[in-house]
């Protein structure tokens, strides 16, 4: 039954279109929305930022993306910022 669900499900994504697809994704990541710390440290820097009900995504380019908490858009490399989910 769990495989005739997921076959319907890729049959009915298959006949969107590219932007549709592409808002779905959108909302499906809405529900992945948490409670971050991140933090990024390199040598004696070290900042902190807090994430309240929002998403830190990444690129192809190594670099995290999100917006905190004073609505600032901020970007970190990933190598050396640490990702903490918070309560």
């Amino acid at each position: 039954m769990k495989i005739m669900n997921i076959m319907g499900l890729l049959i009915l994504l298959s006949g969107c279109t590219q932007d549709q697809q592409n808002q779905l994704s959108r909302k499906a990541v809405e529900f992945l929305d948490g409670n971050y710390l991140v933090t990024y440290a390199n040598g004696s820097t070290t900042k902190t930022w807090t994430i309240n009900n929002g998403k830190v995504t990444t690129s192809d380019k190594g670099y995290y993306y999100f917006w905190d908490n004073k609505k600032h858009y901020v970007q970190t490399p990933i190598e050396n910022t640490f990702i903490e989910e918070i309560e």
